[in-house]
């Protein structure tokens, strides 16, 4: 297994469409391996192929499922080939990171409750539903594989900030009129 170096937003690979799997083999398990190990050095819930440079429909999540991030939860581990979105029903709106953007959060609409299909790292096709925390992170990972950023997401300027030494949020359209000034 390897950290991979993670693509910020500016690199093109970002905004291109992500191909389909075909054949599930120990070269696609050595990339599975290989996403997990970034994702939890880098430390995120998530990770996309496309964000290492490797244009394939794969994407990792650890990620906490419920409403709140309780405590009590524990975090779901997913390695899914081909995820696809296949229902998808009533609105959240809140907050996100990426690894490709750093030191940026946004705030962004999704589905609360959603239905995947994709197959698990063996091959086998998997259905669930998600909600919540975990739906928000699947749908922005699944995102990277048709080559949409969260910030493509926000609604309006004052929905972007960035975050300063102290992790403290300001806003970006704040902070641009004070540069100005």
């Amino acid at each position: 297994m390897a950290v991979r170096e993670i693509l910020t937003s500016e690199h093109p690979a970002l905004r291109h469409k992500a191909k389909r799997i075909k054949k599930i083999d120990a070269s696609l398990q050595k990339l599975i391996d290989d996403m997990i190990e970034t994702m939890e050095d880098a430390p995120g819930q998530g990770l996309a192929a496309p964000q290492i440079g490797i244009a394939l429909r794969v994407i990792v999540v650890d990620a906490l499922p419920g409403e709140d991030d309780a405590d009590t939860e524990k975090p779901v581990r997913l390695q899914l080939v081909n995820p696809e979105i296949v229902e998808q029903r009533e609105e959240q709106f809140g907050e996100e990171g990426c690894l490709s953007i750093p030191g940026y959060v946004g705030n962004v609409r999704r589905a609360k409750f959603i239905t995947v299909r994709a197959l698990n790292r063996k091959g086998k096709e998997v259905r669930f539903k998600a909600s919540h925390n975990l739906a928000r992170v699947l749908q922005h990972e699944i995102d990277h594989l048709d080559g949409i950023l969260y910030t493509d997401r926000i609604e309006k300027p004052e929905d972007l900030f960035r975050l300063n030494d102290k992790g403290e949020r300001i806003p970006v359209f704040q902070a641009a009129a004070a540069n100005a000034a």
